[in-house]
């Protein structure tokens, strides 16, 4: 018994240790920051190409629409311009930088120099594609370079604190000098050596090279990891990982906003982009769609675990705990639920904890697949109720209704014997400490 415990409290400390990861927090802290500039996003679109057709046609809705076009400009097509800054300021301030605006500064210098200085056009009259300088594209500005900010973002900031902790490298400018002008000097020179340096790199890859590292970045890290992690199998083992870290009292965004999160949010971004574009979204994994389907309620999918404790528990405090933690559940916040009934370190009830979601994801990908449903093309708030959040996903498919009340409804029964046994164990001890 002493072993199994000593290994539980080692793997704990090692899951709170990579939870408290500086870079990890980070990510985190940064992500929070620019989630509601996605779901207005994503609220732009469903208007534009769902509320909008309902009641105009033609030059009206186009011009409608307008709307929902520049807002899509400020928020998905801009995605790196938002992450990289975010990254840069939540990780100088993790490592106690006091001038996390110039960090947060330097990651969005360091992104574009690292952009390739010309992009390719295709010319209106000739159709033919020429190289134009001196322009950007919403491709590196947006979705697709959104893990290339992640990782420049780390990499800058990480580079320019180095420098800026050298002593001889800070201007001091002493005393009378207002507080912003001694800051910037302070950090100047670190400022021109982080950026020069990610400046040669760019220009040794585009001279030498003939590429630039945000492709590099997509090509050789992004889209593997995205291929791997956002697929059906991958998905399905971090997500039950992460949720059996919450059995154990850990977090699930411990895991999931690592490694997940950031690829499911670019999937998002991505099928909310070609919806909007009247284009078929090439996503079938989203965020969206793991918070509709395998988030039921919360993680563990616990809606289901609360019907059927109210419908079919025996133990007053059971009920009790349940209808407590309803409300919050209905919004799929269960703590509550977790630690009250509890769930945290309670072996029967993490395993229907664990299966559910991965059978919920599951049912649901083949549904998707199969053409049943719509694909996730609208990125709504993960604290919208189930049902909801299933219609406004698909851009008002009922058909995904239907498939979140099958598993919902298929929860329930699945919950129902580990609850009984729970129960059990529940009354046998209470007995025993009566005894």
């Amino acid at each position: 018994m002493g072993n199994k415990n000593s290994f539980a409290d080692r793997f704990t400390m090692f899951a709170v240790k990579l939870g408290n990861q500086v870079h990890l927090r980070s990510l985190r802290d940064a992500f929070a920051v620019i989630i509601p500039f996605f779901i207005l996003a994503g609220l732009a679109v469903l208007i534009n190409n769902v509320v909008f057709p309902w009641f105009f046609t033609g030059e009206t809705l186009e011009k409608l629409k307008i709307w929902g076009n520049v807002i899509t400009n400020g928020t998905l097509n801009i995605a790196s311009l938002l992450v990289a800054p975010m990254i840069g300021y939540s990780l100088s301030k993790n490592k106690g930088f006091k001038n996390p605006l110039a960090a947060a500064a330097i990651s969005i210098g360091s992104l574009i120099i690292m952009m390739p200085i010309s992009i390719s056009m295709t010319g209106i009259d000739s159709g033919e594609a020429m190289l134009v300088s001196g322009g950007l594209t919403y491709g590196n500005l947006g979705t697709s370079g959104m893990f290339s900010g992640i990782i420049i973002g780390l990499l800058a900031t990480e580079i320019f604190v180095k420098i800026s902790g050298v002593k001889r490298l800070q201007i001091n400018l002493g005393e009378g000098v207002p507080p912003a002008v001694s800051k910037s000097f302070t950090v100047m020179l670190p400022t021109m050596i982080t950026l020069s340096l990610f400046g040669i790199i760019s220009a040794i890859l585009l001279t030498i090279f003939d590429t630039n590292l945000i492709d590099l970045i997509t090509t050789l890290i992004q889209e593997p990891l995205r291929a791997i992690n956002t697929s059906l199998i991958g998905t399905v083992i971090i997500y039950s990982f992460s949720n059996f870290l919450f059995t154990i009292g850990i977090h699930q965004t411990v895991v999931n906003g690592a490694i997940l999160d950031p690829l499911t949010l670019q999937n998002m971004n991505e099928n909310m982009l070609a919806f909007n574009g009247g284009e078929e979204a090439p996503n079938i994994i989203t965020n969206s769609f793991l918070s509709s389907f395998g988030m039921i309620g919360g993680t563990g999918s616990t809606i289901a675990l609360l019907l059927a404790i109210l419908l079919f528990a025996k133990l007053k405090s059971s009920k009790d705990v349940a209808s407590i933690s309803f409300a919050p559940g209905v919004f799929n916040i269960n703590e509550p639920i977790i630690f009250g009934y509890p769930i945290v370190f309670n072996l029967p009830m993490m395993i229907p904890f664990v299966l559910l979601p991965a059978i919920g994801i599951v049912f649901a990908y083949f549904c998707t697949a199969l053409g049943f449903i719509n694909r996730s093309v609208i990125m709504v708030p993960w604290t919208t109720p189930p049902l909801m959040n299933a219609y406004l996903t698909t851009a008002g498919d009922w058909r995904a209704v239907i498939v979140q009340l099958l598993i919902i409804v298929f929860g329930v029964f699945l919950y129902l014997p580990f609850i009984k046994v729970s129960e059990r164990v529940s009354k046998a001890q209470a007995e025993a400490e009566e005894v």
